[in-house]
């Protein structure tokens, strides 16, 4: 893994979910390393942020950091979490969307959607929507360019939506998606159910990133998807549930996991790209940042994505998911619809 970049973060206030462990952790600790005005580590307990905020400073000499709380699976929580943000903080220069879950059980939130669908798609998508306003005043006010960073993931290449989902009526494909009786049909659903929702984050920052206006044109924010490859963390804790023991397909994917976690990189070394997707080529101009908008970062540098997303069939999902996600998160909360209609233009066909 190609080592850490640093840049100067002077002035700037930056925000980490999923802080509290893994490579969202070691990332905040490379970012308070280069001086922010602020860093907020996000995570779902206040105590295990303070225990976060207190190893990072420790470690870090750095003071100026904020444990705050978040429940991706309680869009409530998300909406709090996006009020504070609005009432509290002068400007957000990044966003690193990093919390995500590999749950091989079926659960259903309280909003009423299987949970990891909501905690690695529909809330982080919430949040960059109810945080773009203050992102784009931040680019207005200080003449940058704010970055929001989805930890997305190189399994989105392994993702094999089902003709079910791909080809749902208009409207009713994250319900069908999520609903019980598509999940437990077959086993493969919800074993694959990770590297779907990792395919989905692809899509929304490449969808974000066409409706968003150009550089060149004012005041704008950019749209990073990032893969930090397979890292030894607690994200594939789900696969490791005591109650699944008996379950032989789970039991054979534990011996890969743990042949897998052998090689597998340490959480600072996957960390390293979400410190990537944030900083890398900041103080090039806007062409550069224009390069940035929608890429996909994997070691250190921009690749292709997987070949469905650049099908025609890709390309038509991607607009069919952006425009549910916005029906669905402005039934949430009505600030959404508000928001796509007055900071992004419609999509160049």
């Amino acid at each position: 893994m190609p080592p850490v970049i640093t840049a100067d973060l002077t002035g700037k206030t930056v925000i980490v979910t999923g802080a509290n462990v893994g490579i969202g952790f070691e990332a905040a600790k490379h970012f308070a390393r280069m001086n922010p005005e602020k860093l907020i580590i996000v995570c779902r307990s206040q105590e295990k942020g303070d225990e976060a905020k207190k190893v990072i400073q420790e470690e870090t000499k750095f003071p100026r950091i904020e444990a705050w709380t978040m429940e991706l699976s309680d869009f409530s929580s998300v909406k709090a979490f996006a009020d504070r943000a609005e009432k509290k903080l002068e400007r957000i220069d990044y966003l690193v969307e990093n919390a995500g879950v590999a749950n091989m059980k079926y659960k259903v939130t309280k909003d009423g959607w299987e949970e990891t669908l909501q905690v690695n798609d529909l809330a982080p998508t919430l949040l960059a929507f109810l945080l773009l306003p203050k992102m784009i005043q931040t680019a207005e006010k200080h003449g940058t360019y704010p970055r929001l960073v989805v930890v997305a993931s190189n399994t989105h290449f392994w993702s094999k939506l089902e003709k079910e989902i791909v080809e749902a009526p208009k409207g009713k494909t994250l319900e069908t998606f999520s609903s019980e009786q598509y999940c437990l049909k077959d086993p493969s659903i919800l074993e694959g159910r990770y590297q779907d929702t990792k395919l989905l984050n692809v899509l929304f920052v490449r969808a974000l990133a066409s409706r968003l206006p150009p550089h060149s044109q004012g005041p704008t924010i950019t749209p990073v998807a990032i893969n930090p490859s397979f890292c030894r963390s607690s994200l594939v804790r789900g696969i490791y549930d005591p109650s699944l023991s008996s379950n032989e397909r789970i039991m054979k994917m534990r011996e890969r996991f743990d042949e897998a976690r052998k090689e597998a990189f340490s959480s600072e070394e996957g960390s390293r790209q979400l410190v990537y997707g944030a900083v890398a080529k900041k103080d090039q101009g806007k062409e550069a940042e224009e390069k940035m908008r929608g890429a996909y970062v994997s070691f250190s540098d921009l690749m292709e994505v997987s070949d469905f997303v650049l099908s025609e069939d890709g390309r038509k999902f991607e607009d069919k998911i952006w425009d549910e996600c916005v029906e669905i998160l402005n039934k949430v909360d009505g600030r959404v619809g508000k928001i796509v209609a007055e900071y992004l233009i419609p999509k160049k066909v």
